[in-house]
């Protein structure tokens, strides 16, 4: 194989065509791997936002999340792709929103902590929603008795708002318009009961001063 040269200009050339190619982010260190060279973690991230200096003002944009650096359509430019792929607007229920921001804002926790703050029973079609989109993962179990499973957010959920940690997650208020400017794939979890209440319990999810775990890089 031939060796590629840790030059600049051909290395962001590299970067460029691998990042354009990929369909899911690409970590700093599968990025490295593109070089037979021991790229330096440092220069290449220097390198990359190089990158993202040189692709501003145009309709696509390099920026880093979770997962990764990728290159994504500018949201105030979204509406040229959906014309190529009509989609309908996703629908959230109240319940689906309500458990996914308090999870967001209020993790680890179970269900019993997301039934406490709702005030109303979890369905478990809002969780299963919720972990099909791959939002929600169980993290672990809170040793009491039963064992609770707790649940968390993904690398998928932080992927999918474009944020890089769960620092940068938008005030409570504003999560369910972010939400609304994702593709259609959405958690259409609703159930007669879900119908039926009549209590947000959201709120009281921001209020509480409880420690958000950090996502790793």
């Amino acid at each position: 194989m031939e060796s590629l040269p840790i030059d600049p200009h051909q290395a962001k050339l590299v970067l460029e065509t691998a990042l354009l190619a990929s369909t899911e982010p690409l970590a700093v260190a599968q990025l490295k791997r593109l070089f037979d060279e021991d790229l330096d973690s440092d220069l290449l991230r220097r390198l990359l936002e190089e990158l993202r200096v040189e692709w501003e003002g145009r309709g696509v944009e390099l920026v880093s999340v979770a997962s990764g650096w990728r290159f994504q359509t500018r949201p105030q430019f979204q509406f040229v792709v959906d014309r190529l792929n009509p989609q309908r607007p996703p629908r959230y229920s109240r319940a689906v929103l309500e458990t996914l921001a308090i999870i967001a804002y209020r993790q680890p926790v179970t269900r019993g902590d997301i039934e406490d703050i709702r005030g109303v029973s979890v369905a478990t079609t809002v969780l299963k929603a919720l972990e099909s989109r791959g939002w929600i993962e169980q993290i672990g179990h809170r040793e009491v008795a039963g064992r609770p499973a707790l649940y968390g957010t993904t690398k998928q959920f932080l992927d999918d708002l474009a944020l890089r940690a769960l620092s940068e997650l938008p005030p409570l208020e504003d999560l369910g318009t972010l939400l609304d400017r994702l593709p259609a794939e959405s958690p259409e979890a609703s159930t007669d009961e879900d119908e039926a209440e009549t209590g947000t319990g959201v709120e009281e999810a921001n209020g509480d001063e409880t420690v958000v775990a950090e996502q790793s890089d």
